[in-house]
């Protein structure tokens, strides 16, 4: 009988600091048999079972997240410096805690800021929980996004969209900033929020992104197979992700083209 997988995906969790830990978002497909160890770094662990982030406030065997019935706990390992869901600590420093349920969306924080330090490693883990999330269904939207920024000029007055953070209109000769998820903003509204950069989470859907991330891999993996039809609705029919496989944006260099 073929093992349920579900898919958990761990980004990080950026608060109005512009100290916030960034990593890599994390994503794993577990069973209900698979325990997800997390702890600090080193280079004796090299295997899909364990999460590592390089943080001293992190102990080296901190947590472990695991499945049972079909729903997803954490538990504490005996940390020194303390597991937090949603603010609330899961046990005192070197005890074991007991299981506790985590829903889609939740904040865990391993450790705390080691005050005085002011390096990296010195900061704790702020991580948000997705579960059976994927980047994949935003993509018509985010086409569909970019396709509007594209006839930007060729709008109707009835038709022009609006920062989402001032709700003043969006119009030509403006600096903008479209997140991945495709929530549109003037850059200056946006900016406060760069401070995290690479990492940037929109104020309206909370979704994180990595503004560094290969776009050209998601697309061509979004492209469905041949003898599968594409769904209703979808605006990826004629579009091939090798169209934009020399596209690079900088922030500092961002030229728009005079057909635009």
């Amino acid at each position: 009988m073929e093992k349920k997988t579900t898919h958990l995906r761990i980004v990080p969790h950026l608060d109005t600091s512009p100290n916030s830990l960034v990593f890599d978002v994390i994503e794993r497909d577990l069973h209900d048999d698979t325990v997800l160890k997390i702890g600090r770094f080193t280079d004796r662990f090299h295997n899909l079972d364990r999460i590592t982030f390089r943080s001293k406030v992190v102990s080296r065997g901190h947590a472990e997240i695991f499945i049972e019935n079909d729903q997803f706990y954490i538990r504490d390992t005996r940390s020194s410096s303390g597991t937090f869901v949603n603010r609330a600590r899961l046990s005192p420093p070197n005890n074991e805690s007991k299981p506790f349920l985590l829903h889609h969306g939740d904040v865990i924080q391993l450790g705390v800021d080691y005050q005085g330090g002011i390096e990296e490693i010195y900061r704790c883990v702020k991580m948000r929980i997705e579960i059976n999330q994927t980047k994949m269904n935003q993509l018509p939207s985010s086409l569909n996004s970019f396709k509007s920024l594209r006839n930007l000029t060729a709008k109707d007055e009835d038709e022009i969209d609006e920062c989402c953070i001032c709700l003043y209109a969006i119009a030509p000769f403006q600096a903008l900033f479209v997140a991945p998820c495709s929530h549109s903003f003037h850059f200056k509204c946006c900016y406060p929020l760069l401070q995290n950069y690479p990492g940037f989470t929109c104020p309206l859907c909370r979704s994180y992104a990595d503004l560094n991330a290969n776009v050209i891999q998601m697309l061509k993996g979004s492209q469905p197979s041949s003898s599968s039809s594409p769904p209703t609705g979808t605006v990826i029919e004629n579009f091939h992700a090798n169209k934009v496989d020399n596209i690079h944006v900088h922030m500092d260099s961002l030229i728009l083209p005079d057909d635009v």
